[in-house]
């Protein structure tokens, strides 16, 4: 366990086509020792920014799923402290201070949930769960590695315990609802693929029912019809790709 004033984190970054945010983000975590980007050949300039930071350590690798990617950013870093960030997140200064303070307390856990604050076009999402959103992006390397298996939702294992920031970050995910339902089309097919390799057997009339739940738990239980358009947007296509899934699953097997 390293502890004290001498203890560094590295940043990491796993990033496609992420144009419009990388510059901002980069800066955002100038204040870790290292900053790794891997990149998976992006198409958009992407890399030529990052060029633009000589500080930051680029690699480009194949992306076949998030866990292997965010595992092979791992690898790379020199630091026993760990941020993940993802291109279209923000860290407020009151956040990195307490990031800053934590890892060098003696008896600081093994990683750290982080709650995050979503925002599209400038406002922010409230309701349908969102405002309960928290994610691990603060860890030890050697006590956290992400579960092999999940292609997709990709969660960390952790050796030791795990604590919470009180701080947030904040996380502008949605570009517009296009983008929103691009997102949501590639998620849906990595779990396809992921169900698949799991040899599950998926059924229609199942994958419908649970797409109508997830509606009717996001829109009306966890009251998303208060985020407005955007609410009932996200929550028909979460609902959408909850049965698009076995759409998938059933491709899969027939281009086999």
């Amino acid at each position: 366990m390293q502890a004290g004033k001498n203890v560094k984190i590295t940043a990491l970054l796993i990033v496609y086509n992420e144009v419009s945010h990388i510059r901002e983000v980069l800066e955002n975590v100038s204040f870790a020792d290292e900053i790794i980007a891997v990149d998976s050949f992006s198409t958009d300039g992407t890399v030529d920014v990052i060029k633009d930071f000589p500080k930051v350590k680029l690699f480009q690798n194949p992306f076949e799923n998030f866990t292997d990617q965010r595992n092979f950013a791992i690898s790379k870093a020199s630091h026993h402290w760990i941020l993940f960030i993802d291109a279209d997140e923000r860290l407020p200064q009151h956040t990195i201070a307490e990031i800053k303070a934590e890892i060098r307390k003696p008896d600081a856990h093994a990683a750290y949930f982080i709650r995050r604050q979503i925002y599209f076009q400038h406002k922010r999402l409230r309701f349908g769960g969102r405002n309960k959103d928290k994610i691990e992006r603060l860890f030890q390397k050697d006590k956290a590695l992400y579960k092999k298996g999940r292609l997709v939702h990709e969660k960390l294992d952790v050796q030791g315990t795990v604590g919470i920031l009180k701080n947030e970050m904040l996380h502008y995910p949605y570009k517009n609802f296009s983008h929103i339902e691009h997102k949501r089309r590639q998620y849906a097919q990595l779990k396809a693929k992921e169900i698949y390799q799991r040899g599950e057997t998926t059924y229609a009339v199942w994958f419908a029912l649970k797409g109508l739940y997830k509606f009717v738990r996001q829109y009306v239980l966890r009251l998303g019809f208060l985020d407005g358009v955007c609410g009932l947007v996200l929550a028909i296509l979460n609902a959408k790709y909850v049965y698009m899934r076995h759409v998938y699953v059933v491709r899969i097997k027939t281009n086999l």
